[in-house]
């Protein structure tokens, strides 16, 4: 089924899907005011975009849980590519 969008809250699969595409958890620089701020996954080509700071698992999921979100997110694309599209969503 390609170009599906599916949506998670589940930590394994979020965590195996951005490691498979070479992504990392990352925040956006001085939103941190309580916790991780503002946070995002981070791939090798957007090193530095969006002045994003790595961070670990562990502050990420916090962020994410503390702020009920939801991962949205594709497998592939409509061509059957492996796909990077995500977005961290308010449930």
């Amino acid at each position: 089924m390609s170009g599906i969008t599916r949506t998670t809250r589940d930590h394994e699969i979020i965590r195996k899907w951005a490691m498979a595409r070479g992504g990392h958890p990352a925040r956006v620089a001085g939103t941190e005011r309580e916790g991780a701020g503002v946070i995002r996954i981070q791939f090798p080509e957007s090193e530095g975009a969006n002045q994003l700071e790595p961070i670990g698992w562990s502050d990420f999921f916090a962020k994410f849980d503390d702020n009920e979100l939801s991962f949205v997110y594709q497998e592939t694309t409509s061509d059957g590519q492996v796909s990077r599209f995500n977005r961290l969503v308010n449930q």
